[in-house]
């Protein structure tokens, strides 16, 4: 399995390749467009895109275009990118997450029990990222946020957004009610997490049939 990795001068790519490299596995960096003129897909290639919303359409029509299969931890993503990865799926098996932690998924999937709380609790969730995190809230923040609107079926107030040092990532929901609080917290305690997650998202994902998954489908095997 050959994996190309794009943004792979990021903080994220540098991650990735390290850990691929440790286990011998086959790595092609990309940190530029140009890169992907002179790249050729073999039958065992898998893509992991860690870069940038200007470099996704490119790399997602590379992908489709060499039926390679193609996960990505890119946000910041317009509608109209995430209607094209849709698109995308018709052809070549896609995975996108704001975040590759199977941490991460796991405390989503628990977030979808709240509804049955959700009359008398209030809820609000908080994130603590790094000081060079661009995005506030992060993707992961709002991810969460969605699933949670989803499963209390109301309003919940904006993520509260915290940024400094070098946080790799906290993510807190609260539940409050008059008289007990529940607290589900999920820390990051490095950006190896977030590779080795996305790995295991490749692996899997390169046995898959054409079509669109998530994390979920990961850990359900």
């Amino acid at each position: 399995m050959s994996f190309i990795i794009t943004g792979a001068s990021g903080r994220m790519g540098q991650s990735l390749v390290k850990i691929l490299s440790s286990k011998n596995l086959p790595v092609i960096e990309l940190s530029r467009k140009s890169d992907l003129e002179e790249l050729s897909a073999s039958s065992k290639s898998v893509i992991i895109d860690f870069s940038s919303p200007e470099y996704f359409d490119k790399i997602l029509d590379w992908s489709i275009a060499n039926k390679v299969p193609f996960v990505s931890g890119t946000t910041g993503l317009t509608d109209k990118q995430f209607e094209k990865l849709k698109t995308a799926s018709s052809d070549i098996p896609v995975l996108w997450a704001p975040n590759m932690s199977l941490g991460v998924a796991f405390v989503n999937k628990l977030l979808k029990s709240y509804s049955e709380i959700a009359k008398d609790f209030d809820f609000q969730i908080e994130e603590f990222h790094h000081r060079h995190k661009v995005d506030s809230p992060s993707g992961t923040g709002i991810f969460l946020q969605e699933t949670l609107k989803k499963a209390v079926n109301k309003e919940v107030p904006e993520v509260l957004s915290v940024r400094g040092g070098g946080i790799y990532g906290v993510h807190k929901i609260w539940a409050m009610s008059e008289e007990e609080t529940i607290s589900l917290e999920h820390q990051a305690l490095n950006r190896d997490v977030f590779a080795s997650g996305a790995i295991k998202c490749a692996l899997w994902l390169s046995s898959q049939s054409a079509g669109q998954y998530n994390i979920e489908h990961v850990i359900a095997g």
